[in-house]
């Protein structure tokens, strides 16, 4: 068993019980880890703190991370609350609907720029907030998707926000290993969050999942937050500026 005890986690990206973030904020708990779990605004706030009172002495802040000011705020109080922190989760991600739906060749100036800033500039700016506060080490995750590399339709520019984000992880990990802090990304299959049903026909990245990979069925939020426990522990002590795919081997495949 992966022991977290003394170990202080703070999860970006909370929605519902659906999130990724929630099965991440689930494992994170079951090995013992001083949790605080952020959501992004108060629309969001009756939800997830209904989910965050589930998991005994955790807590939950409200933070909209495309705002310097909220970011730089929630760690001020990180810091007076906890004095370190040991593990970053960086679960967010958005792109304007239209951007999802329609061609890609017609993504807008402005929804070019709102997917970088939300999707991928956030991880810089939290990492940047993170760091000093990771005093004895630590280890920052993200979650990225295949379309990184592959064409998904309908992924759009959704898809480029994750190659930049993955750049984003390899560059975190050089300039953060001197601090021992490890940086990696989770490719995780297509799961039914409320992020991914804003990309047009969910449905079939789903059932292509079944049908191709080895394994034959999707993925689900528990497995990512299995595989982000590992990433958090010391049996991960040497892993860093990686993608972990954790998508059935669907990756693998040729067709």
């Amino acid at each position: 068993m992966i022991d977290l005890k003394g170990k202080t986690a703070v999860v970006f990206g909370l929605a519902n019980k659906r999130s990724i973030a929630w099965g991440i904020a689930q494992q994170l708990h079951a090995a013992g880890a001083t949790l605080a779990i952020g959501y992004q605004n108060e629309r969001m706030k009756l939800e997830a703190h209904g989910l965050i009172a589930e998991l005994p002495s955790a807590t939950g802040f409200q933070c909209d991370v495309s705002v310097d000011a909220e970011i730089e705020s929630v760690f001020a109080a990180l810091k007076e609350q906890h004095g370190k922190i040991d593990i970053l989760v960086h679960a967010i991600a958005f792109a304007l609907p239209a951007d999802l739906k329609g061609e890609f060749i017609n993504t807008s100036r402005e929804g070019f720029r709102i997917a970088h800033e939300v999707s991928v500039y956030s991880l810089i700016a939290l990492s940047r907030a993170a760091a000093p506060l990771m005093t004895e080490g630590g280890s920052i995750l993200t979650l990225t998707y295949l379309a990184s590399e592959r064409v998904v339709p309908h992924y759009n520019v959704m898809a480029l926000a994750k190659a930049s984000l993955e750049a984003t992880v390899r560059y975190l990990a050089y300039e953060l290993g001197a601090k021992n802090i490890r940086v990696n990304a989770i490719s995780a299959g297509p799961i039914n969050t409320l992020a991914a049903r804003g990309v047009g026909d969910l449905s079939t990245m789903r059932s292509a999942q079944v049908e191709r990979s080895p394994l034959h069925r999707n993925v689900d939020q528990s497995e990512v937050g299995g595989t982000a426990l590992f990433l958090a522990s010391p049996l991960a002590s040497a892993v860093t500026g990686e993608t972990i795919y954790v998508d059935c081997g669907f990756n693998i495949m040729g067709f």
